[in-house]
């Protein structure tokens, strides 16, 4: 599985959390991998961007934006 941002339309069957303001919208079968995760954002010079901490990931690659289920 693959981590991805995508900027798109809520549909039926979406989850859609409201943290502080922010809306995140996520499908139902993708809200399974993701339950528990924690998405934090860094604008350092070296390794920033958006980090994803899922507990339910048993191995991730190397970059941080795939993982094992």
């Amino acid at each position: 599985m693959q981590y991805g941002l995508v900027f798109d339309e809520e549909r039926e069957g979406d989850h859609r959390i409201d943290f502080e303001g922010l809306f995140v919208v996520v499908d139902k079968i993708s809200a399974d991998h993701l339950r528990g995760s924690v998405v934090d954002f860094s604008d350092d010079l070296n390794d920033g961007g958006f980090k994803v901490t899922n507990p339910k990931a048993k191995t991730t690659c190397g970059c941080g934006k795939s993982f094992e289920s």
